[in-house]
């Protein structure tokens, strides 16, 4: 294959390089640096493995068998910083970081053509590709502790914490996660990648928590070529940047590998020893464009170019090995010659690699969840002398009929009590309560190490659940308030729901994220405390999205989404209705319709309510009400007024918006042949909208109504009336319906 201009000037440029006096291999490859000669020549040979991969990452793309040509070229420095670190260490690397695989592979004990193997089998899109099998080409393994990520700009660095956050914290809880107990994290990231909203997240969270003495061993490695696709870095940003509170800053050149080597040991020592945060800003240069698809001299000049050229990293690692006499030119490029030829060759063995073939293996990943193994988990309690201990001797299921916030508060309590894994935290859950008491007494309970405050970020709250989760714990994060979550969508989105996709289930991130959610809340108006809006949560593949609505379903459902975590590696939300948490009544005033008894652990068994169940109040054949969260209650006082007009109504809760309870649902609808959906969300992106299409989908060939709030914001007071959905609304829509 044609050789592009980064190869031709690296094989001309090492000709011309001149021997220097022989050194001694196992001391160090030139003076004043620590890096030995040995290990210079054997992360070069990464080095050459990396940049080999790019040209063969571009070479298939010509030949129409590879799709990803983003690769490591002016980034291949990076293989020192894993040389600095361990095995075990995790880490959460951006997509130029090639030579810190193959090197990170190598030191695990595998052989270099495994770790050569893994990118070409992810460039192709193979499906035994040991990560992602064949969905994406993503730098990660699960016997190398990395972790995958993928190309959404720095979205990684809130979870990166948050793995560093559950290294301590599970050691000071004495609970094991994946990682060993001294490890450390190390998150990587370009230069213009400082600049998102995540990596500021993570930059902040990092030193906030060290600026209150808490222990968050992390290692920030900024690979900095200058410029964002084509958008250049101001030079000094980086730095000024990074240097923030509690975060040690360290620089080095990292086209210069002795160099780099040498600052990225020190900056891994003062993570490790001191257990706090380090930011290495290493400056590299950005060879073969962007991406296989970038003409560079569109945006930049030729003298920019040859300058990037002369500070290749590879040929001043070649450099640096001839002037200590440890390789001569010649050698080096036969090795060249030898190597390209081999990573070619292995590129076309794997082109003949098995591809994904059908939707079903695609998608085997994204939500595999044992309905039985839930089923007998999500009863396990706590001993009796634990729960005893746990509740001062007063048990809930001895108390009166709690209301859903109670409820709520008392399943946390027990999984608290039978989960050490477990935590609890957000905006003013641990001293508060909670906004709304949900967490009241917690803290006091199981002390600050599992119920905790945060930072007020989603983005942060987010990123230690998930770092929490893929260490082994149990998170239980808290979003204040449902509009509050849009903030940092895109941790669920982009990073929990997308791991075990990308990891073939390897990684998971197991965690139950509460959200305070919808309308109707009386004398707290406005839209950022009253939101209606889920649709941005309801197409996410994979996702559980709990709905309960009176207090026993919400402690059995808190109860299966934190066994479903548990066991499957899910990713649930629950989303608590606000007006309904400490809601009493449902008829008229005392009457305690809303009030439910705690089921003792000896019933949880008989009382699970399964992923995708519904619930069925009455037995009418007329009219099927199909609703959830606060719809539930507003539709029972509508079925009663309609039942004593002479029509007979049966009102279905969904609880579970994703997935829909389908066959509970069409079994509903056919016993009446008339469904109505009260949709407390919009008229357009609602569930109601995905709840006609499922019944029209599965041939039900009855009458179908829906009526829904309107696509309006909340606003503040009375207003919201007129926009919200309301019982009256919901008798006339019957009324019509059955004519």
């Amino acid at each position: 294959m044609a050789r592009d201009t980064v190869e031709t000037h690296f094989t001309q440029a090492v000709a011309m390089l001149e021997p220097g006096p022989a050194r001694d291999p196992g001391r160090p490859v030139r003076d004043g640096v620590a890096l030995t000669g040995e290990q210079c020549r054997r992360l070069f040979h990464r080095q050459l493995d990396s940049r080999l991969l790019d040209v063969a990452a571009r070479w298939l793309r010509t030949q129409d068998e590879g799709y990803y040509t983003i690769g490591s070229a002016g980034h291949e420095g990076n293989a020192a910083v894993a040389a600095a670190l361990r095995p075990g260490d995790p880490a959460l690397l951006h997509y130029r970081s090639g030579a810190f695989y193959l090197t990170r592979s190598e030191q695990a004990g595998r052989l270099p053509e495994q770790g050569i193997r893994d990118v070409l089998m992810g460039l192709t899109a193979a499906a035994d590709e040991p990560i992602a099998g064949g969905r994406h080409k993503v730098f990660g393994h699960p016997e190398l502790a990395v972790i995958p990520q993928t190309s959404t700009i720095a979205s990684h660095l809130p979870r990166a914490v948050g793995v560093a956050f559950a290294i301590e914290r599970a050691r000071a809880l004495g609970v094991r996660t994946a990682w060993p107990q001294d490890a450390i994290a190390v998150c990587s990231f370009g230069d213009a990648s400082v600049n998102h909203a995540s990596a500021l997240s993570g930059f902040n969270t990092a030193s906030y928590a060290t600026y209150q003495g808490q222990a968050l061993p992390l290692l920030f490695v900024c690979e900095d070529n200058g410029i964002g696709i084509s958008v250049r870095t101001p030079k000094g940003w980086v730095e000024a940047s990074a240097r923030r509170p509690g975060i040690a800053y360290f620089s080095a050149d990292g086209c210069d590998l002795a160099q780099a080597y040498d600052v990225a040991v020190r900056a891994a020592e003062h993570v490790r020893e001191h257990r706090s945060p380090a930011f290495l800003h290493l400056s590299t240069v950005r060879l073969m464009g962007h991406a296989g698809s970038d003409v560079e001299s569109a945006y930049r000049t030729q003298r920019e170019i040859k300058a990037d050229l002369a500070r290749d990293p590879l040929l001043r690692t070649a450099a640096m090995l001839v002037e200590a006499g440890l390789e001569t030119p010649e050698g080096l490029l036969t090795t060249y010659e030898s190597a390209r030829d081999h990573v070619l060759r292995m590129a076309m063995e794997t082109t003949r690699s098995p591809r994904l073939g059908s939707a079903r293996e695609v998608m085997q990943p994204i939500a595999p969840r044992d309905a039985e193994l839930i089923a007998r988990i999500s009863p396990v309690a706590a001993t009796a002398e634990a729960r005893e201990k746990a509740f001062a001797g007063s048990l809930p299921e001895n108390d009166q009929p709690l209301t859903l916030c109670q409820s709520i508060n008392r399943t946390l309590a027990d999984a608290l009590t039978v989960y050490p894994e477990l935590t609890v935290f957000g905006e003013d859950v641990a001293r508060k309560g909670g906004v709304y008491g949900v967490t009241r007494g917690l803290q006091k309970r199981f002390g600050p190490g599992r119920v905790f405050d945060t930072l007020l970020d989603e983005q942060a709250v987010l990123g230690l659940a998930l770092g929490a989760g893929v260490s082994g714990m149990l998170p239980v994060p808290e979003i204040q308030y449902l509009a509050y979550l849009h903030n940092a969508l895109d941790q669920i989105r982009g990073e929990a729901a997308t791991l075990s996709f990308f990891s073939r289930g390897s990684y998971t991130n197991p965690m139950v994220v509460r959200v305070a959610g919808y309308a109707y809340q009386k004398g707290f108006g406005g839209h950022f405390h009253n939101d209606n809006a889920v649709a941005a949560l309801r197409d996410i593949p994979g996702l559980v999205i709990a709905s309960p609505s009176r207090p026993d379903d919400a402690s059995a459902m808190l109860r299966t989404c934190l066994a479903a975590a548990r066991t499957s590696g899910s990713v649930c939300v629950y989303l608590e209705p606000i007006a309904l948490y400490h809601t009493r009544d449902l008829f008229e005033e005392g009457d305690g319709g809303w009030l439910a008894p705690y089921a003792p652990p000896g019933r949880w068994a008989e009382t699970h309510v399964p992923i995708g169940r519904a619930r069925s109040y009455g037995d009418g054949r007329d009219l099927t009400i199909v609703t959830f969260g606060n719809g539930v209650r507003m539709s029972l006082r509508a079925a009663v007024r309609l039942t004593q007009e002479g029509y007979g109504c049966r009102v279905l809760d969904l609880r579970w918006l994703a997935p829909l309870p389908m066959e509970d649902l069409l079994r509903a609808a056919e016993l009446t042949g008339n469904v109505l959906v009260a949709d407390e969300t919009r008229h357009s992106g609602g569930v109601s909208e995905g709840v006609v299409a499922e019944l029209l989908d599965a041939g039900f060939t009855g009458s179908i109504a829906r009526v829904t709030s309107s696509d309006s914001f909340v606003p503040l007071g009375r207003a919201a009336d007129h926009v919200l959905l309301s019982e009256e609304e919901i008798e006339q829509a019957a009324r019509k319906l059955l004519g």
